[in-house]
């Protein structure tokens, strides 16, 4: 959905990552949006189409600043890599090692993290019941370990932590 960016209350938001072409993000944003009367524009930033790797994430956050994107969400594989170029981090990103969203406010570029309470949230009322005192989780990057983090929040007894990567799936399962 068109907006008329640059007008004052329009938002200019960004998804970084790689391999981002199918992602129904965009249109499921400028959507509701549209329905909150929001003027809103949603644009992929695909490392794989800008030709960039994600050691490249510092320059693209510097760009999103510099073009007016009031936030960025953030999704494989740059989630850990985004930080060192934030000026500070929500005290859940600190704690994961991860962020998903910055919001670019005030000059600076503030890093949060709402993958774990997004997980947990979901997972009460869709696992409703579910035995929790043993749960495997495939996966140890950063959406990895907000789910872990989450698990064990709602009261996951052991969570065993499985990645194609042994010493991440190590790392993580240390910090838990």
């Amino acid at each position: 959905m068109p907006t008329d960016f640059g007008a004052p209350g329009a938002h200019l938001i960004g998804l970084v990552g790689a391999g981002i072409g199918p992602s129904l993000s965009p249109a499921l944003h400028e959507r509701e949006a549209h329905e909150l009367g929001l003027r809103y524009q949603y644009r992929r930033l695909d490392l794989l189409d800008l030709g960039i790797g994600p050691d490249r994430v510092g320059d693209l956050l510097a760009a999103a600043r510099l073009t007016g994107y009031t936030g960025l969400n953030v999704t494989h594989p740059v989630k850990q890599a985004v930080i060192a170029h934030l000026d500070s981090l929500s005290e859940e990103a600190a704690v994961l090692g991860a962020v998903n969203t910055v919001l670019f406010k005030g000059g600076k570029a503030v890093g949060y993290n709402t993958d774990a309470s997004g997980f947990a949230r979901s997972a009460m009322g869709g696992l409703a019941g579910a035995r929790l005192d043993r749960v495997v989780l495939l996966g140890a990057g950063g959406a990895g370990a907000a789910v872990a983090h989450a698990l064990l929040g709602i009261g996951a007894g052991h969570v065993q932590v499985l990645d194609l990567d042994a010493d991440r799936s190590a790392r993580l399962a240390d910090a838990l």
